[in-house]
């Protein structure tokens, strides 16, 4: 073993990226995962030590978080430090937890520099190790299935910029996105009639969309998982149906919502927070938990949007 910085070391330093692991276990997957992207492990600390050696070691890219395994009162101390420590040092954080600590996590964990994963495999490890080192400008990928995974969430920013616009357009008056003088490539497909009339869009209610909600999972009942994914409408949804019953809704309870995997659901939910699609709102009273509202513009958008199509007499959802 070598010594670096007082951290415990595998390997001697080396002219590459560095990563720090903090673990209360051995954490064999997590180090698996930055062997194999060919980054440097520079060591583990333990959560009960992390906030009095943080600041004793080098620079680093990469932070692995393995919170599973930590009581919520060491990650509650401990995970806003980290991330403070990650901002300053333009540092990247990749935490993985159970669907038990969720809330707790993206509570105090949340933003651009930081990935989360729900009981991840070894092979998501590695790719979201990749992508995040990637993205912190120092090593490139060349293995065809990191190439795959950036390629997967290239799709997913351009799919949440696509709604976000669609949403902003929604959200203004006729008058400010009139056709006129617009020129534009004909669309195919069908176009739905103008509506019978005119004015101010009846309002819904929230028994109408959480209907909608329930015919949504009524699909997946009778076809093959996965079909009809669409996290972004089923995240809008439920925010939706929870502002017009003054309602808040978790973290955890929005990943269920989406109807995907955890770890593709916290992707979804920051995504459309980085676009301005959403909202977080710590919770005053539990720094372990935080809620996720709609912003004014989604919920001008989503109000104008149904309420123009139960005024045309078609089905919510």
């Amino acid at each position: 073993m070598h010594r670096w910085e007082g951290w415990e070391t595998a390997r001697p330093p080396a002219a590459s990226v560095a990563a720090l692991v903090i673990a209360d276990h051995n954490a064999d997957d997590a180090t698996a995962a930055i062997d194999a992207v060919g980054t440097r492990m520079v060591g583990r600390v333990g959560w009960a030590e992390v906030t009095q050696r943080l600041d004793t070691q080098g620079p680093l890219q990469l932070i692995a978080l393995d919170c599973a395994g930590a009581d919520d009162n060491t990650l509650a101390a401990a995970l806003p430090l980290i991330d403070q420590f990650a901002r300053d040092t333009d540092a990247r954080l990749v935490a993985t937890m159970a669907d038990s600590q969720v809330d707790l996590v993206a509570a105090n964990l949340f933003g651009p520099h930081v990935e989360l994963l729900c009981a991840p495999s070894l092979a998501e490890r590695v790719a979201v190790y990749a992508l995040s080192v990637s993205q912190g400008g120092s090593h490139r990928l060349s293995d065809s299935a990191r190439d795959i995974e950036v390629v997967r969430l290239r799709r997913l920013n351009e799919e949440i910029a696509r709604i976000a616009e669609t949403l902003a357009r929604l959200s203004r008056t006729d008058s400010e996105h009139s056709p006129r003088g617009r020129i534009a490539d004909r669309t195919m497909g069908y176009t739905a009639p103008p509506p019978a009339t005119t004015g101010e869009a009846p309002p819904v209610a929230p028994r109408e969309v959480r209907a909608a909600i329930r015919a949504r999972r009524l699909r997946d009942q009778h076809f093959d998982a996965g079909l009809f994914e669409d996290p972004a409408w089923d995240i809008l949804l439920d925010l939706f149906a929870a502002q017009l019953e003054r309602a808040q809704v978790s973290v955890s309870s929005l990943c269920i919502a989406a109807a995907v995997a955890p770890t593709t659901a916290l992707r979804w939910i920051a995504k459309m927070t980085d676009a301005g699609m959403l909202v977080r709102v710590p919770d005053p009273f539990d720094r372990r938990r935080a809620f996720m509202e709609l912003s004014t513009g989604s919920s001008d958008a989503m109000r104008n949007y149904l309420g123009a199509v139960k005024r045309a007499g078609l089905p919510l959802g």
